[in-house]
């Protein structure tokens, strides 16, 4: 229950609710709830039951529960509806008040602003900003606890919860640690009761699409470790895995030696030491010749009228090149002329700032958002669709750059911004794509979807692509996430947990599948954790088309 406005909103609603009780009483009718009594209407039990009723009710629940541990002040000896202590921010004359902190965040929270300010029952006039947490304590409260997030079957949220059981790896017990430190009342223990809530969480963004209420609390877990970290600091690992984008130019030039970690004995268990990526893992093996050191990128456009920009992340480009040259080879045998955009310096490939983003630097993150907006304008401003491969990539354009540069030139760019298979069934039923393939050798398709292609509705073009190859006998694996989530599953304290989420249903299918079955997975964490856990090869949807196309010409 929330107050609001100088009028008092708590007295306004119990007045409401004492006229709708005497209308109930009169129609002979029950004073109840979608859910039940709960604490809001408890108080009008007495009076539909009677006193002998209640008299019972109290015996008997005193009798077996003398101790009243469960359900307090549930239908017997209930509060009132607009007793103080039942608030989220309990009124200056409760016995704890307690008041929002004040916060300036790293993210944009707009969109929950609002000007009345429950703390202090005060309006901002418009525009001035009366959430002293600037939208995140709003957003945050868009958690109304229905529980959703416990659920076992399918769907994606909430992944460690599923593993641990524990109510505060839920979404829901996320949500209201964070509102309890927002309104103070975690006091000096505030940083180490987030940090402990949110360290299991994956940023699946399963919760932004299945929570009844849209609660994101990938996003938010980047806004409390960017705030984290800068008052304690990044560690090695997290260096590492920030600052991929930046130093992978460089290590790619040594990637035999890099590569050494996982062939040379006692390599893997130095590394552990060193850094905390887990023994028990293999790392992505850095191939030896990267994509953006192909030919020269195409700078025209307009050549054929069917111009596309295609996005080299990182992961791709440093680890799996393969797949961006299959994409490329599939744009244009469908009649595509691919760019590959570069920055205006052309120092290094183009980056989402991914990387930055999960580690806490969202400082950096803009960085490389700014770098990367200025360099696809000119396509954007052409209409010319950007398409990308890695999911938690090419959709952190449609996301966070939001949040990070929010205006008109960043949702131009997420507006133009898809997946491969996005845009191959977008030009399919706008009647412009010619793609002819032909049967596969290995028809049986084995298919996992990546948590941010789910959780954006992109991940059925996934599976209309690939029902396009004739003969493809396509099975979709009802999976949480995969486990792997980026470095989460290569780190010592995470790699249990990892697997645990992995073997759910993902590892078992993929074990199972025959070896003439071909497994079909878009994430690059999805396939490493498919590697490890099952000892089985996953391609990409770019490369299984690749496929196709190549029988084409044979």
């Amino acid at each position: 229950m929330r107050r609001g406005g100088k009028d008092g909103g708590a007295q306004r609603m119990r007045a409401i609710a004492e006229e709708a009780s005497v209308l109930v009483r009169k129609y002979k009718g029950a004073f109840s709830g979608e859910h039940g009594d709960g604490l809001c209407r408890g108080e009008w039990i007495a009076w539909q039951f009677g006193p002998k009723l209640n008299d019972a009710f109290r015996a008997i629940k005193h009798e077996l529960d003398p101790g009243r541990l469960f359900n307090p002040g549930k239908i017997v000896d209930t509060p009132k509806m607009d007793e103080g202590a039942l608030f989220r921010f309990p009124p200056a004359d409760a016995p704890k008040p307690y008041r929002r902190i004040t916060l300036i965040p790293v993210l944009d929270w707009s969109a929950w602003n609002v000007n009345a300010d429950p703390v202090t029952e005060e309006i901002s006039a418009p525009g001035t900003g009366g959430d002293t947490t600037h939208g995140l304590a709003m957003a945050v409260e868009m958690c109304n606890n229905n529980g959703h997030c416990r659920k076992f079957d399918a769907g994606t949220m909430c992944p460690s919860y599923r593993v641990t059981r524990d109510e505060k790896d839920s979404t829901r017990g996320r949500a209201n640690t964070l509102r309890l430190a927002l309104s103070g009342q975690l006091g000096s223990d505030s940083d180490a009761a987030v940090k402990e809530a949110l360290d299991l969480c994956v940023g699946c963004k399963g919760c932004k699409r299945e929570c009844p209420t849209g609660v994101d609390m990938a996003k938010m877990k980047i806004e409390f470790l960017h705030h984290y970290k800068q008052k304690h600091g990044y560690t090695l690992r997290d260096k590492l895995v920030a600052y991929l984008p930046r130093y992978a130019p460089l290590a790619s030039k040594f990637s035999w030696l890099l590569n050494l970690r996982d062939t040379l004995p006692g390599a893997a268990w130095l590394s552990e030491k060193a850094t905390g990526f887990s023994a028990k893992r293999t790392l992505p093996r850095w191939a030896a010749e990267i994509f953006s050191r192909g030919p020269a990128p195409q700078t025209s456009t307009g050549s054929t009228g069917k111009d596309v920009v295609l996005l080299a992340d990182t992961f791709n480009n440093y680890f799996e090149p393969e797949n961006l040259h299959a994409a490329r080879r599939v744009l244009e045998a469908a009649g595509y002329t691919v760019h590959v955009a570069a920055s205006a310096d052309n120092d290094r490939p183009l980056c989402c700032g991914r990387t930055f983003l999960a580690s806490g630097m969202v400082d950096k993150a803009k960085e490389e958002a700014d770098r990367t907006i200025a360099a696809l304008k000119p396509y954007v401003e052409k209409n010319i669709p950007i398409i990308g491969l890695e999911p938690s990539c090419l959709l952190t354009l449609r996301d966070e750059f939001l949040s990070l540069f929010p205006g008109a030139d960043t949702a131009s760019l997420a507006s133009r911004a898809v997946l491969l298979e996005e845009f191959l069934v977008a030009e399919k039923v706008a009647g412009r794509l010619s793609l002819s393939l032909q049967a596969l050798p290995q028809p049986d398709l084995l298919l996992h979807g990546h948590c941010h292609q789910k959780a954006f509705a992109a991940f059925t073009p996934v599976q209309e692509v690939l029902g396009w190859i004739p003969g493809a006998n396509v099975t979709t694996i009802e999976s949480s996430c995969c486990g792997m989530a980026g470095a989460f599953g290569l780190e010592t304290e995470h790699v249990d947990v990892s697997l645990k989420m992995g073997e759910l249903s993902l590892l078992p299918a993929a074990r199972k599948a025959g070896a003439a079955v071909m497994i079909v997975a878009d994430g690059t964490s999805c396939r490493h954790q498919i590697a490890d856990g099952a000892q089985r090869q996953a391609l990409h949807v770019a490369r299984v088309l690749e496929q196709a196309l190549s029988n084409v010409k044979k």
